[in-house]
């Protein structure tokens, strides 16, 4: 099948990457092809694919308009009073900001003292279940965590540059206090 390519754009999130191709059929008219392609657990990937001709063009874009009016409009309507849910909706002794202010940072497991740092999951997923997930990956080994690179990071779902750079930031900051704890300890002995 002849297909000449006009332009193309195309973007990634997380292990999925959308192609919109702006194309040339042999006979001559042009369309839109728009293709999903997400990368599965065993390296392949999964392609889907729809086409819109030319002559379609102004009904999709219509259909696009009155989709995200309609979306705007209902969601005016919907109850302001949804029930709770991740942390908020667990008891409040047990969630990680109240537990540390109630006793003390010591008391804080690894997952909840990252999840203070990320501070907040994505839907179905809590802080804490992201920084679990985090952590199960490393074997939980905070040496692997404070050598995980911005990239590295930002592989798990819910975890954006900004995040990312959070951890980045604290974890570098422990490194740093790790190299001053031996010159702390020599001023004291010195300093008696």
């Amino acid at each position: 099948m002849f297909n000449n390519i006009i332009a193309s754009e195309s973007f990634t999130h997380f292990k999925t990457t959308y192609f919109f191709d702006y194309m040339q059929a042999r006979n001559e008219r042009k369309y839109i092809a728009i293709t999903c392609s997400k990368k599965m657990d065993d390296g392949k990937y999964n392609r889907s694919s729809v086409q819109i001709f030319e002559d379609d063009f102004e009904f999709m874009l219509s259909a696009l308009s009155s989709l995200f009016h309609h979306a705007q409009h209902a969601s005016a309507f919907q109850p302001s009073d949804k029930e709770a849910n991740g942390i908020k909706s667990w008891e409040p002794e047990s969630r990680p900001r109240e537990k540390m202010l109630e006793q003390g940072r010591q008391a804080m497991s690894d997952a909840e003292l990252l999840a203070m740092l990320i501070g907040s999951g994505y839907p179905g997923v809590t802080a804490v279940d992201l920084a679990g997930q985090i952590l199960l990956s490393l074997d939980h080994d905070l040496n692997r965590l404070a050598d995980l690179s911005t990239e590295e990071l930002t592989v798990f779902q819910g975890i954006g540059l900004a995040k990312a750079m959070s951890i980045q930031s604290a974890m570098e900051l422990a490194v740093r206090v790790a190299a001053a704890k031996p010159v702390l300890r020599r001023l004291k002995a010195v300093n008696g």
